[in-house]
């Protein structure tokens, strides 16, 4: 079994567990998503499209927020920071995250943009449209330096910072620079999961995870295997100057590269998938916890690999419990 042959059940329930034990920030783009489920009967008269009659209506947090309900959801204590609109549904969603339990303290209201909003569509279980309502021009000066100020605050707190860049327009080059020098300063480590067009800005940071759509927009085409495999993703690694990339591989797995030469396929034990939507988010939060728990990077890739399987056998963005992700030990 994949998980047993990485690490012991005593040493993943250990590490597990040990999630209710660590602090960690999260800094980034906050999004709202919105679900309207529903069933189909018939087809509009007016064009060829689904009529979907909405039986119900759910507002969860997006983006870096999902990034922070999902250390919340696995144990761990939770600062978010970034930007809100001045809107109905960025005070909604607010109130939302702290009803979770995560702490707003670094949460700013940006009125030169809308609350990021997207609005999933689903009907008989199967997601039928997605609408997206959003600014993603940068924030202005004046907000990233009330940011800069309230990451610095939460900085005494924490054991860690996940910086989670959607290319929303909360961070600029300049902002992420000094937010990993801030962190850097008081030897915190800092986890990021940016897009490929802003890649590049996270040197220095401790855990840089990609995806394999987004690691081939920055390098071309991943070789899936042998000596070629390797050498991409080292060479990936260097390039962004980071101690240690990660990338997913859906459902093949994960794979790692160090700044020490340890690098690593981790494959994903087969499983039924409902929905992709926020697995990396669950995935990126899992890997920081392990590590902060002490896991080794094989530990914490295996562990990371477990709570993406949990998250992707639900319908729509999701969180994973301590106890779903020790249970799914068994899965394998």
């Amino acid at each position: 079994m994949l998980g047993e042959n990485l690490l012991s059940k005593e040493r993943y329930e250990y590490l597990v567990h040990n999630f209710a034990s660590q602090a960690v920030l999260v800094v980034g783009d906050i999004m709202a998503d919105e679900y309207l489920r529903g069933i189909v009967r018939r087809i509009s008269p007016e064009s060829p499209v689904m009529i979907v009659e909405v039986q119900n209506e759910e507002l969860k947090p997006g983006g870096a927020a999902n990034v922070a309900h999902n250390l919340c959801a696995l144990g761990a204590k939770v600062f978010l920071a970034g930007f809100v609109g001045e809107d109905e549904i960025g005070r909604n969603l607010c109130s939302i995250i702290e009803q979770i339990g995560i702490r707003t303290h670094a949460v700013f209201c940006d009125p030169s943009r809308p609350t990021t909003r997207k609005t999933r569509i689903i009907a008989q279980h199967q997601q039928v449209l997605r609408v997206d309502r959003e600014r993603t021009h940068e924030a202005p000066a004046y907000l990233q330096m009330k940011l800069v100020q309230g990451v610095q605050e939460a900085l005494h707190n924490v054991d860690a910072v996940i910086i989670s860049d959607y290319r929303k327009g909360t961070l600029t080059k300049e902002t992420v620079a000094t937010l990993i020098a801030r962190a850097q300063q008081k030897a915190i480590p800092v986890i990021t999961n940016p897009k490929p067009a802003s890649a590049t800005w996270f040197c220095g940071a401790t855990v840089l995870s990609l995806n394999q759509s987004e690691a081939e927009e920055l390098a071309g085409p991943m070789p899936s295997h042998g000596k070629a495999f390797v050498e991409y993703g080292a060479a990936l690694r260097e390039r962004l100057q980071v101690e240690m990339l990660v990338t997913t591989l859906g459902p093949r797995g994960l794979a790692y590269w160090c700044q020490d030469g340890e690098h690593r396929h981790v494959p994903a034990h087969p499983i039924e998938v409902y929905d992709v939507a926020g697995a990396g988010d669950t995935t990126i939060s899992a890997l920081a916890l392990a590590l902060l728990s002490k896991a080794t990077p094989l530990e914490a890739a295996c562990i990371a690999n477990h709570a993406g399987a949990c998250a992707v056998r639900k319908v729509g963005v999701a969180t994973v419990s301590p106890e779903e992700l020790l249970a799914d030990w068994n899965q394998v």
